[in-house]
């Protein structure tokens, strides 16, 4: 049983699977999407569910600090909603708040990488830590 990882942005989507055992979270890539022009990139997600034989999905939730449902949380929800439909895979949300940020400070820190080339793998890092904090807490349970 695999999980698939989704970060959700209006540009890109990061895209992370778990292993077959559901312990552990790789990034696979990002998609390039245009939310405005409803543009999703659903036909490359079809290719990496079918490829990697997702069960289901966990979708990124960026809620506000406070712990309210923004805009931003709205439309990833919304693309939680339209996966579901087309795929009939169970989908969760978790809640990411500063993932992206604890993403770009790995990368700073550890990686002393430039910020054109943080900008090319942080919403794949942060799809990572979506799932893996999906499957270190609610989601092992499913395995």
């Amino acid at each position: 049983m695999r999980v698939m990882g989704l970060d959700v942005g209006s540009k890109t989507v990061g895209v992370a699977v778990s292993d077959p055992f559901g312990w552990t979270a790789q990034g696979v890539e990002i998609i390039r999407i245009d939310e405005a022009n409803e543009e999703f990139g659903f036909d490359r997600l079809k290719e990496l569910v079918e490829q990697y034989e997702v069960d289901r999905f966990v979708v990124g939730l960026p809620k506000n600090m406070n712990n309210s449902i923004g805009p931003r949380a709205e439309s990833s929800m919304a693309y939680g909603e339209k996966i579901h439909e087309l795929f009939s895979l169970p989908v969760d949300y978790q809640d990411e708040r500063l993932t992206t940020v604890q993403a770009e400070r790995m990368l700073v820190e550890q990686a002393n990488t430039s910020r054109a080339k943080r900008k090319k793998v942080i919403d794949k890092l942060a799809a990572v830590m979506i799932l893996q904090n999906y499957l270190d807490g609610s989601g092992k349970q499913l395995f």
